[in-house]
This record gives structure tokens, C-alpha cells and sequence, in this order.
């Protein structure tokens, strides 16, 4: 009940009542009485419906005070997400790891091996919606240390810059734009439980190196990638010499006195396809001068094809170097290729098979390895992975180290 509009109508009627007793005034004691008590009734009945209807407003008031509260504390979350999504204040974490199990069988001799091969970490951060901060932290082999098989590295650290909608600039310690895998491996993206020989050997992945870079979209599919940045320390003499993979600095107190420069073109102008080639040029890749290395470039191409179930890799990374020393040691041309078909048999179901071809430096870097396997992804992000492969080496002084070998390995990322 509304007592505003309760408490006109009854005090109309208190103040008519003495009129209206004068007008009919009673006549005994009797009756006077009855009237009073009449009246009081009313009035302790008015008291009652007034405490009621104060009791109504206190918990009306209280309900839109809790109300008022709520939808407070739901705008503050909705301003929270949205001072996120715009990011003003945006930090991400993830990462990847995979688990290797290697049996191999050869003449000269056998080898069963479990390793942890890689924990990695990425940490991001935007600083705004310009301004933007990635890195990856890698811990190999689980134990790090004198004597011990793993590193502890880091193979990201740089900021990028949105110069316009369509280019874009980056500096600080970065993947190199070569090849399928160099910046794309984690476990689940690809087939097999190791990596391709080719993309370890000769590009060689995982391949990061410090400068700046700059990258746009081009119309009709077309984008471009060109970095200036730290460059290879080769050793020219023992057992790795003219190694490409033994050059890496990995950005820790690097000799830069001949830097390098990287160009890449992809073209993703049709669902399913990407093709890209790149092109570098080492200054000097051994980055001493008159040791018989003077200078090397990089080719490589690539084509990935993925269509309803159907799957199609393929990779050629070629180096040419010059110098006399490299030459004489015929590792001044130093080739790979593979091709990989593969079939999505369902959501969590793939196989595949791969051959590859590889002519390095080193005499064991020179073989040729089919493989074949399959994946499974209980969910995404997650992948268990078997394969079995043959490699046949070039030179018969190295056939005693032909081997067969089955590898079951596991995989996530988030």
C-alpha cells in the first residue's frame, strides 16, 4: 500500500469526525464511548498498515541496494575485459614440450634411448594495440649444467612494431623467416616424432639470430619478410668444420663483425596452399677473415598443401660457399630436400610418409632416410606419435651405420 496515497483518505475522515458528532451529537455516555472506541480502532489499524508499509520501503530499499551493488561489480568486470581486449593490459603465457623414445638397430651397434627432448615456455605481452613483446624460453634434454646433455636457451626476445595495416617492423632476438619449421615446431603442428633432417641440418632449425626486420602484406595473397641480423661463426677445421648447424651463435656474446641479411616471399592466396622461397647472404660466415670461408648464401622453397584429408610438404634448402679452404674440403655446395605426403583419416587420426635426401659436410650428414607413421590428438594440443625409419648412408665406408629405428613420442602445446 502506498501511504501517500493512504494518508489523505484518513485524515479526510479524522477530520470529519468531530464534525460530524457535533452534527449528530449523542445523546448518552454509552454512546460517546462507543464512538471513541471506534475511532481508536481505526487508528491503531492505520498505526498497523503504516508499520507495514515502512517495513516494505526499508526492504525495497535494501533490495536496490544490493541491485545497485551488482550491477557495480558487473560493470567493473565488463570494463576489466574491455580495457583487455582493447590491450591496454594484456600479458600471455604458453608453451610446448615433447617426450622421445628412440630405438635403433644398426651393425655397429644398438640404441635404446628416452628423453625429455624440449620444455619451452613463451611469455607475450601488449603493450598496446601497436606495440607488442614475444618470447620463448627452451630448457633441452631436461638437465642443464657442466657435464650434462641439455641447454638452457633463449630463442625470442623482441618487440614488434604496427607501422601501418599492412607492414610491420621488429627488433631484438627472433626466429629466422627460412624454411617450414624454423618458426612453426611445435609437436602437435607437424608429423613425425623428430624433426626433419633437412630443416635441422642444413637451414638449420631451430635457427634464431638478433637484429631487426620488417614485414608487410602485399595484395592477392603475396606478403615479404627482410631481416638484417647477427650472422654464422662456422669452425673452418676439425670435426665439424664447414658445419652449418656448429655455426648457430645463439645470440650468446656473438661475434658480429660480418652481419647477415634474410628476404623471404609467401604467397597464401589460395585455401590450403602456401608456397614461399627465402634467400640470405652471410658476409662471412665463419666471421674470421683470410681462413679460407669468405662468404655464403642461402636458398630455400618450400610448398605446403592441405586440403580436406589430404596433406603435401615439401622442402629444398641449398648453401653456396666461397673460399678456398671450403672449396678443397668439397663443402662449398651443401644440399637437402624431402617430400612428405600425409592423410587425415579423421578428427584424431593421421598418417604419413616421408622421404628425404641430404648431401652436408660432414660425411654422416650425407644419407638418404624414408620414414613413415602416424599421429593421434586425444584433443587439441596434445599428440602421441610412432614412426619407423630406414637411413642409408652415402659412402660404403659408413653402410656398418645404416640403421632402422622405431621412435614413439609425445607432444603439447598451449
Amino acid at each position: 500500500m502506498n501511504i501517500l496515497k493512504v494518508a489523505p483518505f484518513w485524515a479526510a475522515i479524522l477530520l470529519s469526525a468531530p464534525l460530524a458528532m457535533a452534527q449528530n451529537a449523542p445523546t448518552t455516555l454509552e454512546e460517546v464511548l462507543e464512538i471513541v472506541q471506534r475511532q481508536q480502532a481505526e487508528i491503531d489499524a492505520l498505526r498497523a498498515e503504516l508499520e507495514e508499509t515502512r517495513r516494505g520501503m526499508d526492504a525495497t530499499a535494501e533490495k536496490v541496494a544490493v541491485s545497485e551493488e551488482r550491477i557495480e561489480a558487473t560493470g567493473d568486470f565488463v570494463e576489466s575485459l574491455a580495457i583487455a581486449d582493447t590491450g591496454q593490459s594484456k600479458t600471455s603465457i604458453g608453451g610446448y614440450g615433447e617426450l622421445h623414445y628412440n630405438q635403433i638397430s644398426a651393425d655397429s651397434g644398438d640404441v635404446d634411448e628416452i628423453d625429455f627432448h624440449r620444455f619451452v615456455l613463451f611469455f607475450g605481452h601488449q603493450f598496446s594495440d601497436r606495440v607488442r613483446f614475444f618470447s620463448e624460453f627452451e630448457l633441452e634434454h631436461s638437465l642443464a649444467g657442466d657435464g650434462k646433455p641439455g641447454e638452457v636457451e633463449l630463442e625470442q626476445a623482441y618487440t614488434e612494431f604496427t607501422l601501418t595495416d599492412n607492414l610491420y617492423a621488429k627488433t631484438g632476438l627472433f626466429l629466422l623467416p627460412v624454411g617450414i619449421m624454423n618458426e612453426t615446431h611445435e609437436p602437435p603442428t607437424f608429423y613425425g616424432v623428430e624433426r626433419n633432417s633437412v630443416e635441422n641440418i642444413i637451414l638449420p632449425s631451430t635457427w634464431w639470430e638478433a637484429g631487426a626486420g620488417l614485414r608487410g602484406n602485399l595484395s592477392g595473397g603475396l606478403s615479404w619478410d627482410a631481416a638484417v641480423h647477427s650472422g654464422l661463426a662456422m669452425p673452418t677445421t676439425g670435426g665439424s668444420a664447414f658445419r652449418v648447424r656448429s655455426g648457430r651463435q645463439k645470440v650468446a656474446e656473438a661475434d658480429a663483425s660480418d652481419l647477415a641479411a634474410t628476404f623471404r616471399l609467401k604467397y597464401t592466396g589460395m585455401p590450403g596452399l602456401e608456397l614461399a622461397a627465402s634467400y640470405q647472404y652471410q658476409s662471412d660466415p665463419s666471421q674470421l677473415a683470410g681462413d679460407g670461408l669468405d662468404s655464403g648464401q642461402l636458398f630455400t622453397a618450400h610448398a605446403v598443401y592441405q586440403r580436406e584429408g589430404f596433406g603435401l610438404r615439401a622442402l629444398y634448402g641449398s648453401w653456396d660457399f666461397d673460399g678456398v679452404a671450403v672449396e678443397a674440403a668439397e663443402a662449398d655446395s651443401q644440399s637437402g630436400w624431402y617430400i612428405e605426403p600425409s592423410f587425415r583419416l579423421s578428427e584424431k587420426w593421421g598418417v604419413y610418409a616421408r622421404y628425404e635426401d641430404l648431401d652436408a659436410a660432414r660425411q654422416q650428414d650425407q644419407f638418404s632416410q624414408s620414414e613413415f607413421g602416424f599421429n593421434y590428438w586425444p584433443t587439441d594440443g596434445v599428440v602421441l606419435k610412432v614412426d619407423f625409419r630406414n637411413r642409408d648412408f652415402d659412402l660404403p665406408a659408413l653402410s656398418a651405420s645404416d640403421f632402422d629405428a622405431i621412435d614413439v613420442g609425445f607432444g603439447y602445446n598451449f
